[in-house]
This record gives structure tokens, sequence and C-alpha cells, in this order.
């Protein structure tokens, strides 16, 4: 006994009618009729009594009638249940995003989401640009933020914003003189450095830049790796040595001379943040919201990056 064939046997009691029965559940008639003869076989009863102009139900088609009847309308309960659970869950959507777009870019976009579509929910999921970029392309989550790019071959990155990287020191009269006379980053080699740790787009990103200039990470006195840009502000403040950090994160900082700052790209080419998303699935409605809100907001620097 199963419940496609309770439905049959449903149908065909309230239609009186095999034919209609089979017309409203989609079926032929020899399906609705192997149905019920599935079932009478089973339960060993007659389930209608019928005649040519009429069909029925028997007595013990009557009873089977009432447990029929509540066993589906409870799996019509538990389907209602579900798809509205199912409806909310889309409504909440999972961001990933690496420490930066977080920090200084995410707050301001969420927060015209919410004024635009308050009904949507959203999950942020904050860690380095590289398991950012791991969790899009295994579709973890909806939608993804980084700072560098890692060929996938699933993964589209929607370049928005321009990103200065930037050499930040304690305001010193060394380090003043240090930026005033020196023209290149060899300098580098000679100074304590504080690094963020490897799978963050700020550190691949300092990496790239560094072996163009023909400088070896092995090169570099690196004194410590810290994940948290404020704890590597804070650590430059106080003298634990200088750093390669995004403009973004220190602009505050430079502009009250609390650090100095050395420009990190000798090209004068910057780093982006990206908007990174799954090609092979439709984005959700609200991921699909977001992403159309990155659009419009950067559209003029995007237009005076090209």
């Amino acid at each position: 006994m199963n419940l496609r064939q309770l439905e049959a046997f449903i149908k065909v009691s309230d239609s009186k009618s095999f034919s209609k029965a089979a017309q409203e559940l989609y079926l032929t008639q020899p399906t609705v009729s192997a149905h019920i003869q599935t079932l009478e076989k089973e339960l060993k009863v007659r389930l209608f009594v019928r005649n040519t102009k009429t069909v029925k139900l028997s007595e013990d088609g009557k009873t089977l009638y009432q447990y029929a009847r509540q066993m589906i309308e409870l799996e019509q309960e538990i389907q209602s249940m579900f798809s509205k659970a199912a409806e909310q869950k889309e409504r909440c959507i999972t961001i990933a995003t690496s420490t930066i777009p977080a920090q200084y870019i995410l707050p301001d976009i969420l927060v015209k989401f919410r004024e635009r579509f308050p009904k949507e929910q959203f999950r942020i999921v904050e860690s380095d640009s590289s398991t950012v970029i791991e969790q899009v392309a295994s579709h973890l989550v909806d939608i993804g933020f980084s700072g560098t790019v890692i060929e996938k071959a699933n993964c589209k990155y929607i370049p928005f914003y321009q990103d200065d990287l930037v050499v930040i020191m304690p305001n010193t009269k060394e380090y003043q003189k240090i930026i005033k006379e020196q023209k290149d980053l060899k300098w580098l080699e000679g100074e304590p450095l504080i690094m963020r740790e490897e799978g963050s787009g700020t550190r691949k990103e300092a990496e790239k830049q560094l072996k163009k200039m023909g400088i070896s990470l092995d090169d570099l006195n690196i004194v410590a790796t810290i994940e948290n840009p404020e704890a590597i502000k804070r650590s430059v403040k106080s003298g634990l040595g200088i750093t390669i950090i995004s403009r973004l994160a220190t602009a505050d900082e430079i502009q009250a001379g609390e650090v100095l700052e050395f420009p990190f790209s000798q090209d004068g080419s910057g780093r982006n943040l990206n908007l990174v998303y799954n090609k092979n699935y439709k984005l959700p409605a609200a991921a699909e919201h977001v992403r159309e809100l990155i659009i419009e907001k950067y559209e003029l620097q995007k237009q005076s990056l090209q």
C-alpha cells in the first residue's frame, strides 16, 4: 500500500467514477483501476460496489476512506510545511567574504540591501579569500567577496573596487627619512615585517607584486603573521614592525598621521576587490539583488577604471 494508491482510491470515491478520477490525477483509467485492484488484493476486501451506472463505497471501503483521507491530508500538511520552510530558507542567502570587504565595503552594501528588500535575510561567513573562493566553487555559499583571483573553472569574478596596497610604518623620524630618500622597496628587506595570513587576498596580491619586483619572501624579515587588520595596525603603531596592507583599511590612520605610508605598487596599479559567484548555478533572487547593488553602486568607478 502506498500514498498514490490511497490518493486514487479517494478520487474514485469522491467523483464516483474511475474515468473522472483518472482525469483529475492525470493518469490513464487502467492505471487507476490497477491501483484499486492492488489495494483490494492487499487488504483482501472489496472497496467498491460497481454496476453499469454507479460506483459506490462498500462497507469496508467506507472504513478505509476515513483513514485514507487522514493520511492524504497529513501528506498535504507535511508538503505545505516544508515548502514554506524552503521558501523561508531561499530568502536567506549565505555570503562568504574576506576580511577587507567584510569590514570596509559590505556594511554599506547590506544597509542599502535591507532598505530595498526588507524581507530578505542574509548570513555572513567571514574567512580569507582562498576559503571564500573555495566555498563559492563548491557551491557551499550563494555569493562571495574576495581580495584576489584564484582561477576556478566555475567561478565568475566581477571586479568592483580598486584598492591600493601600501606599506605603513610608525610615524617616527627614522621612517620619515625613508619616505624622503627611498625610491623603491628594496629597503623592506632590512625591516621587521608583519604579514597577513597566507590565505588572505592582501598577502597573495602582495606576494605577486613583490615577485615582479624581484623580492622574495625569503629575503624579508617577517616577525609576525596576523589575521586581523585592526590588530596589525595597532601592532604597527606600537612599534612591532611595518606591514603591507590595504589602503582602504588604513585610510583613517594615514589621514590622522598615526602611521606613515609608502606606495607599494611601483607601477601605480592596485588590486581589485571582487564579487565572485558560481556560474554553474542560478543565483537566488536575494543574491542577484546583492550583485545588482554592487554594479549600481560602483558603476562610476568601473567606468573610470576602463
